[in-house]
């Protein structure tokens, strides 16, 4: 049987500070000569910070030639990261479906409610990652799935089209108690 090799880089990168974004305010420098490798289809790899668990990141260009990994409060907390320490990462190309975690029953959802699945693949697939993370959010698997079965319902309430604030909105109406 063949297993194709997956291209693994490791990167010795720092923590930085964007001096002039509004929107972001960490990031992980990658050299392009490695992100140039691992941009295929898409821009997301797995990402393991300090040999920590593989996380899934996009590698965003940075205006100039670069590219750079964002850094999220929750990341820095988590790894225990400040302004300028020097890291090393482990950066992969990200083959999943998605880019992203997803749970074990979306796949049984989409194959048991055909046209809130065919409703979901018909968004862009930054639309659907985010509607993913709203699903993943919860720690138990039956928030997760409640959750995915109120956006299923609101997608075909809506025909597809994807208002945030109706959504939220939808998870306050839903027979859940969230």
């Amino acid at each position: 049987m063949f297993t194709p090799l997956i291209m693994s880089f490791k990167v010795k990168t720092s923590v930085e500070r964007f001096s002039d974004s509004a929107i972001w305010a960490f990031h992980m420098p990658v050299p392009a000569d490695i992100a140039n490798q691992l941009i295929g289809e898409n821009r997301r790899v797995l990402c393991s910070i300090k040999g920590g668990k593989q996380i899934h990141v996009p590698l965003m260009h940075d205006g100039s030639g670069g590219f750079f990994i964002n850094l999220n409060k929750e990341l820095m907390k988590t790894h225990e990261l400040q302004q300028h320490d020097k890291i090393a990462i482990e950066l992969e190309k990200d083959n999943s479906k998605y880019g992203m975690f997803v749970p074990d029953f979306f796949e049984e959802l989409c194959y048991q409610d055909p046209e809130g699945n065919d409703i979901f693949h018909r968004l862009t697939m930054g639309k659907q990652r985010n509607l993913l993370h709203l699903i993943g959010k919860p720690k138990s698997e039956q928030k997760q799935l409640e959750k995915a079965l109120i956006i299923f319902e609101y997608l075909k309430e809506s025909g597809g089209e994807l208002d945030f604030k109706a959504l939220n909105e939808a998870f306050k109406n839903s027979r859940f108690k969230q």
